[in-house]
């Protein structure tokens, strides 16, 4: 999937949510970490932002999977990171649809 793709598609997520949410929605770039600069854009809202990406992609993101801040480091995500993050899931799971349609 092409990154470009992504990265317009989530930014275009992130401002529908905003807007739906009647909150203040800063300029969005790739270096934007929309879990620390969106207002009011929290874990409960995160599953929602993956699922409106996920179907404006065609994929199936999973609602668990935190796209916005790194499980590990719990740091924010920049939105580049989160592009990135979501090119490799998508990558993996057309492997996996690959394999099982071989099968």
């Amino acid at each position: 999937m092409d990154p470009t793709d992504v990265q317009k598609h989530l930014m275009d997520v992130l401002t529908t949510i905003q807007t739906i949410s009647k909150e203040a929605c800063p300029v969005l770039d790739p270096t934007a970490r929309p879990a620390e600069e969106l207002p009011k854009f929290n874990s409960k809202v995160w599953p929602v932002a993956a699922g409106m990406l996920g179907a404006a992609l065609g994929k199936d993101i999973p609602p668990e999977l935190n796209l916005f801040v790194d499980d590990a480091t719990k740091q924010a995500l920049t939105i580049a990171q989160t592009v990135a993050l979501v090119c490799t899931l998508i990558k993996e799971l057309d492997a996996q649809a690959a394999v099982v349609a071989a099968a």
